[in-house]
């Protein structure tokens, strides 16, 4: 089946136009040249089924005609991203527009995007945690994992911020490639919440990721002056035990220490300022120190079959030469 690389756009269709008004501005212009001396300029037929030929050509060949599939070899630095996202009740807050949770899917596609060549997965938590996805080289598939996320998805609770990372420790227990290897995996954790932590001491936790050399680069969610909590369904907002209407805030002083004890670095997503593109930044930087080489299914750009006809139908054009107008 053919496909093509690049989709034909305004650009290409701008490009014709231009060589069509030009060839008939070229072609109207001989004719009444050749109209005094009682000839037609009917010479130029041949040459302008020439042309056209191979502007089509060369056009087909720069939106790159990609037939069959390939394999071939790419290497990776054998990063390992682990996505945690806060789902609690919390994340529905609008003070960050149009919600914290829409605005960090937004964000985390584009993270997706961005690292190809890395194994990412994803955990979601509130009171309690779960993998989503577990790490994967295919896009496609986590970015339909991000896209159905919502806050129902987790049990109503208090969050718990120990609870994914401890999962993401077991599954590092876990790895089949931890011991295969002899230089570890780079491994790096963003975990995205407003900070609000229900559960017990962090402490622990902090110091065994450290150890493990797991750096964690948590994004704070939210604003200091907080929301209200939307209802499921928008029938009004959540109450706390008191009957009142319960507000939301960015609480950053856990993720601070978080990021500080694990040699990570802290973010904030907030109404005035997004540091995500910071950091995508800090993530690049985080060099993975064993090497692989898998293959992956790539399609076959054909483009030098249409652009070496092109080539030849203009060498034509230029060696033979025709008289539009005799004497």
């Amino acid at each position: 089946m053919l496909n093509w690389a690049y989709p034909l756009g305004w650009p290409e269709g701008l490009a014709a136009i231009i060589f069509f008004l030009l060839y008939l501005g070229y072609a109207l212009r001989t004719r009444r040249l050749a109209a005094p001396l009682g000839q037609r300029g009917w010479a130029l037929g041949w040459k302008l089924v020439l042309r056209v030929a191979y502007v089509g050509l060369l056009g087909a060949a720069l939106l790159g005609p990609a037939y069959g599939i390939t394999q071939r070899p790419v290497r990776t630095a054998g990063k390992d991203v682990w996505l945690l996202v806060d789902l609690s009740r919390s994340m529905d807050a609008v003070d960050v527009a149009p919600s914290r949770l829409q605005k960090v899917k937004q964000e985390l596609t584009t993270l997706v995007n961005r690292f190809q060549a890395d194994r990412l997965g994803l955990i979601v938590f509130g009171r309690e945690a779960y993998v989503q996805c577990p790490l994967t080289y295919d896009q496609a598939a986590l970015q339909l994992f991000l896209s159905t996320l919502q806050t129902s998805l987790v049990p109503a609770g208090s969050t718990d911020l120990a609870a994914p990372l401890e999962l993401v420790l077991r599954r590092l227990e876990r790895s089949p490639s931890a011991a295969a290897e002899a230089l570890p995996r780079a491994v790096a954790i963003v975990l995205v919440t407003d900070g609000e932590d229900f559960g017990e001491n962090l402490e622990p936790t902090t110091r065994i990721l450290a150890r493990s050399g797991t750096r964690v680069f948590p994004m704070g969610v939210g604003t200091a002056e907080g929301s209200r909590i939307p209802q499921a369904g928008g029938r009004g907002y959540v109450r706390d035990a008191r009957g009142r209407e319960a507000i939301t805030r960015l609480v950053p002083a856990p993720l601070r220490r978080l990021a500080e004890q694990t040699g990570g670095q802290y973010f904030e997503l907030t109404d005035r300022r997004n540091e995500f593109p910071l950091l995508l930044n800090a993530l690049n930087r985080l060099e993975g120190q064993a090497e692989q080489v898998r293959t992956v299914s790539v399609a076959d750009n054909r483009y030098r079959y249409p652009l070496v006809l092109a080539l030849l139908l203009l060498l034509l054009d230029v060696v033979v030469t025709v008289k539009v107008i005799r004497p």
